[in-house]
């Protein structure tokens, strides 16, 4: 216990350092950024959904199983192994 909390302060110290020493930035930021990051938000998004598809269907489908009936062969048709 004594160990996180003097890590965690000296997590703080930092923190307050970094941000107590913050320069100003001169730079010219395209308006087009913040589009491109909504972009790549929105497009790992939609490929976590693709992925998880299967588990979305059966979290929203109907709770019934639905079961394919196959009609048994009956035994005088069945084949032996050789």
């Amino acid at each position: 216990m004594k160990n996180f909390i003097s890590v965690s302060l000296a997590l703080c110290i930092c923190l307050c350092l970094l941000i107590g020493t913050e320069s100003r930035a001169l730079a010219y930021v395209d308006p087009g950024t913040g589009l491109l990051a909504l972009q790549s938000a929105a497009s790992m998004g939609a490929a976590a959904l693709y992925f998880m598809r299967r588990r979305i269907m059966a979290l929203f489908g109907s709770k019934k199983d639905v079961a394919v009936a196959v009609p048994a062969a009956p035994k005088s048709e069945t084949r032996k192994a050789a």
